[in-house]
């Protein structure tokens, strides 16, 4: 089977994706993609520059599938001589309803915030199914799709959203998890201290401020502890991070982005402990990484998080008002904590486990 997939935004985890699908699946899959900048053009203009790419091919797709970035609608209006007929599928990575957007944003402060979501809706409205990373994700999306549409004036059709519910589904990530296997000799040394990890980007949604908090009352309290920070930079990253470097540099291990996914992993296995303050994570990438590298996670009880533990477990893994002092615990007892192992509870994400259901969804809507 020939499957279109289209990602607007080719960077970054839609990338390691979208070539994550390519390469495990048995169908053959055709990438059409546009540079990972400016995210907001290319929800808003990405849909005629690839509807003239499709149409100036020879791609004779049985099945579309987009990624939240691509308004979908206008892409197929565009292509109607060549699209009408082929079923659609839409993959929500993320999307601009429920995302927790910065108060510094000139969208969000003119108002104008509401048309990015609008483009989500319109997107999974023409989709014939829609696909959510996790079931948090696909849950509050459509929760908040009636009270989004009751804002305006008139002519709401909020039986729409039914629609989408319908045919609305859970798909998790595929990951290739299993690269991030290290061999022995090719370890890091851990250290005797606890070791801290920051893994997620260095943006406002991640909530650094909670994390280096926390980590400045620890240091206060007199514990000993190593710290490793990593995750992609930003040009304007929180001020924080520039603080933290500075007052929690006797404990740092490693300070920045890593390109090398190989260096990435030995990070990860010298490791201990996770602690997440995200106010936004549809899925958890860096968490379950962490995880699959048997770093403990210390995990707020909400968004995604809930769905990588086994339920008999999660008193040990999340934590509600108490972070500073779980930490500190957990700190204390690192022996007893490498003892501990985490890679079972999100094996079932790599390619290599997640394939089979893929091509087997998508075969159903063909068949």
């Amino acid at each position: 089977m020939n499957i279109l997939l289209i990602e607007p935004f080719f960077g970054g985890s839609h990338r390691q994706w979208a070539e994550g699908y390519q390469k495990h699946s048995k169908h053959q899959i055709t990438i059409l993609s546009l540079p990972a900048h400016y995210w907001k053009w290319r929800m808003h203009g990405a849909a005629i520059t690839m509807a003239q790419q499709f149409l100036s091919s020879a791609l004779v797709p049985d099945l579309i599938l987009a990624t939240d970035m691509l308004d979908l609608a206008s892409f197929l209006s565009l292509t109607r001589s060549r699209t009408a007929g082929i079923p659609t599928a839409v993959y929500f990575h993320e999307n601009q309803l429920t995302y927790p957007w910065s108060d510094s944003d000139s969208d969000r402060i003119t108002k104008r915030d509401a048309h990015y979501a609008f483009i989500n809706y319109t997107t999974a409205l023409v989709a014939d199914r829609v696909f959510f990373n996790s079931e948090y994700h696909r849950t509050s999306f459509l929760n908040e799709l009636t009270p989004f549409l009751s804002q305006f004036p008139d002519h709401q059709n909020l039986d729409m959203v039914k629609m989408i519910r319908e045919k609305s589904s859970v798909l998790p990530l595929g990951l290739d998890l299993n690269a991030l296997e290290v061999r022995k000799e090719s370890m890091l040394e851990k250290p005797k201290r606890a070791v801290v990890l920051w893994n997620h980007r260095w943006e406002y949604d991640k909530n650094p401020e909670a994390f280096f908090r926390s980590l400045y009352a620890i240091q206060e309290r007199g514990w000993e502890f190593h710290l490793v920070v990593l995750g992609q930079r930003f040009p304007h990253s929180p001020k924080i991070f520039a603080e933290a470097e500075q007052v929690l540099k006797d404990r740092i291990l490693h300070w920045g982005f890593v390109h090398d996914r190989s260096e990435y992993a030995k990070w990860l296995s010298v490791s201990d402990i996770l602690p997440v303050t995200s106010d936004q994570d549809f899925f958890g990438i860096s968490v379950v990484e962490a995880m699959f590298c048997n770093v403990k996670p210390l995990l707020p009880d909400r968004l995604a998080y809930p769905e990588h533990v086994p339920q008999p477990l999660r008193a040990a893994f999340f934590y509600e008002h108490d972070l500073t002092d779980r930490l500190q615990r957990l700190i204390r007892d690192v022996d007893v904590l490498r003892k501990q192992q985490t890679r079972s509870f999100v094996q079932r994400y790599d390619w290599a486990e997640m394939i089979e259901s893929y091509d087997r969804i998508i075969m159903e809507m063909v068949i």
